[in-house]
């Protein structure tokens, strides 16, 4: 886990090493353990190290191949990193160093583009090979490392935030007015290749991006996983595949690490049986972190009851951190300052305050991030399922969607405004690529390869690495859904949601906690927003800069601010945090 950047010219010209310099600070909390930079002629790479598989300085990136030039530089873990090793040096080739990173070098230098689709985890690199003189990008294929690009003519920029991109300057940051349509209607997933801000897009997970000596693009799309099952199964079988794969997923995980790991312990499902499991696999001195925050009179603000019988089932070093109310306010800038996009969901900040812990204990932390996606978790999934008599995408967008595009045009200044419904037309496109099987399991398919890419899966990635903290994420393992989308809905609706991961949860997490009602991570100041916090987002929304900005009408300002409490989205979220919180993403990263 690292942060990466750098800059390839397609002109003759070299590439600009000072530009690469001023990004590396704005990626340098995602690797505190060193840097470097390495420029050959049209390309120049930097790299910001986060020590986590082969700690010695052979390891170091950028990394370059002295027979050929090939430079990397690269951003993730790779799982099956060791397999491919092997296979490696079986084809005649030497390794200088034990990790996983020389694996994709040299797995470049053996199948060229094909080495992307052979590896398994979480990545995203950059390849520059001086003998084409061309540019290889890549990217998981689910989006868990993310990918920015700024490219001006023949001139292209990457790196791991927006903000690295800002910090080299010459970037367009105009609004783009189908990224602002997405933020509003999907709760901030902004799907690639587009941002909020025009000149800064990104590669979309499951592809890679070969560009030539004269900077002619080719996209290729690696993974498009299938919704219907490869073979017929019984209940049984079903449930006893997912036990397996899931397994085999945390172990995964906890293997591929020269530091220990501990796991972000909410309270809930997914998380606890991450923790039975690890204790299976034989994971020991397991370090579990949980955050809560003040009670408000609608909401509870902690989960501890729940993740304390987990942590003393299991035995282990359990750490509990509570937030009040007055510190959510005075870290939330900060927070928002990490987010390479604004993101809306309350445990954004939640993630921010307890990584920032977390990251004084362990360098790993296994969460369980994407099980409500890949399982059916949520409640909108059976009220889509039983909406039978609905075509396609008002039977998902009725359930999903945020606003319709008629209060969206109420909201954004019409100088932002899209002729039509593009949101709604972008889940039509998707949903029509995955064609066959059930139709719960294609809008399960569009979530684990464009929703939840730019919402839970971004956030965790933005909060944990704002700190230095690798999460890495088993229910996101690209084999474990695979069999999901495959997997017949009722098995994933049964017992109110997760039904196939209950049964595997049976017996080796409390049943307390298997049976307890659906939670939400709670923070509860976010969504019923009074006092200070209210106080604050008037001064941001108010703001002589937010004026001069006009991005929303004042009209529709003022009712969410004479209101808060009274307007909500279709998922309860706050639609005056939702605006606040763009705002002030703005104001921090673009003014």
């Amino acid at each position: 886990m690292c942060g990466i950047c750098g800059e390839v010219r397609f002109d003759g010209q070299d590439a600009d090493r000072d530009a690469v310099r001023r990004m590396l600070p704005a990626i340098a909390s995602r690797g505190p353990d060193g840097n470097g930079v390495n420029a050959i002629g049209p390309a120049c790479f930097g790299h910001q190290r986060l020590s986590i598989i082969d700690l010695s300085d052979r390891a170091a990136q950028p990394m370059v191949d002295s027979g050929t030039g090939v430079s990397l530089v690269f951003n993730g873990a790779i799982y099956n990193y060791p397999a491919l090793r092997d296979e490696l040096i079986a084809l005649g080739h030497s390794f200088h160093s034990s990790g996983d990173t020389e694996v994709i070098l040299r797995g470049f230098l053996q199948w060229g583009e094909g080495v992307v689709a052979r590896l398994s985890g979480m990545f995203a690199f950059a390849l520059f090979d001086p003998r084409s003189k061309s540019l290889l990008l890549a990217r998981d294929r689910v989006g868990i490392k993310p990918l920015y690009l700024s490219r001006r003519g023949q001139r292209l920029r990457f790196a791991s935030n927006p903000q690295a991109l800002l910090a080299a300057g010459d970037v367009d940051t105009s609004l783009d007015p189908v990224a602002l349509h997405n933020q509003f209607m999907l709760h901030a997933s902004v799907p690639a290749p587009r941002t909020v801000l025009n000149g800064v897009r990104k590669l979309q997970p499951g592809h890679w991006l070969r560009i030539d000596a004269r900077g002619d693009e080719q996209l290729q799309r690696y993974w498009h996983p299938h919704t219907k099952p490869a073979a017929a199964r019984s209940d049984e079988e079903w449930v006893e595949a997912t036990r397996d794969a899931l397994r085999l997923a945390v172990k995964r995980r906890l293997d591929i690490a020269d530091v220990p790991v501990g796991v972000l312990l909410s309270g809930g499902l997914d998380s606890s049986v991450l923790v039975a499991l690890l204790a299976e696999a034989g994971a020991t001195g397991l370090q579990t972190f949980t955050v809560g925050f003040d009670d408000q009179p609608e909401e509870r603000g902690d989960e501890f009851e729940y993740s304390d019988m987990v942590a003393e089932r299991y035995g282990t070093v359990h750490h509990k951190f509570r937030v009040p109310n007055d510190a959510l306010l005075s870290r939330l800038p900060e927070a928002v300052a990490a987010m390479a996009e604004p993101m809306v969901a309350q445990d954004a900040v939640a993630f921010y305050l307890l990584s920032e812990q977390v990251a004084q204990n362990v360098k790993v932390v296994q969460s369980g991030q994407g099980a409500d996606e890949v399982f059916a978790g949520y409640f909108w999934y059976p009220e889509m399922h039983e909406a039978t008599d609905e075509a396609d995408v008002p039977r998902f967008a009725n359930r999903y969607l945020d606003r319709d595009h008629a209060e969206w045009c109420r909201m954004i200044d019409p100088r932002y405004h899209v002729p039509n419904d593009v949101t709604s037309a972008h889940i039509e496109t998707v949903l029509n690529g995955f064609s066959d099987g059930e139709y719960l399991n294609r809008v399960l398919a569009m979530d684990v390869t464009s929703l939840i890419v730019d919402d839970p899966v971004k956030r965790v990635d933005n909060m944990t690495m704002a700190f230095g903290l690798e999460a890495r994420v088993p229910f996101l393992d690209h084999e474990l859904i695979e069999l999901a989308l495959g997997m017949p809905a009722h098995l994933k609706l049964a017992s109110g949601g997760k039904g196939v991961l209950k049964q595997v949860s049976r017996g080796i997490v409390p049943d307390a906690v298997i049976d307890r009602s659906k939670a939400y991570f709670p923070v509860p100041a976010l969504k019923f927003i009074r006092g200070p916090l209210l106080d604050f987002m008037r001064d941001t929304l108010n703001s002589q800069v937010s004026r001069e900005r006009g991005l929303f009408q004042r009209q529709f300002v003022d009712i969410l601010l004479d209101q808060p409490d009274e307007h909500f989205t279709r998922l309860q979220g706050s639609k005056l945090w939702h605006i606040a919180l763009l705002e002030l993403w703005l104001q921090q990263h673009i003014r």
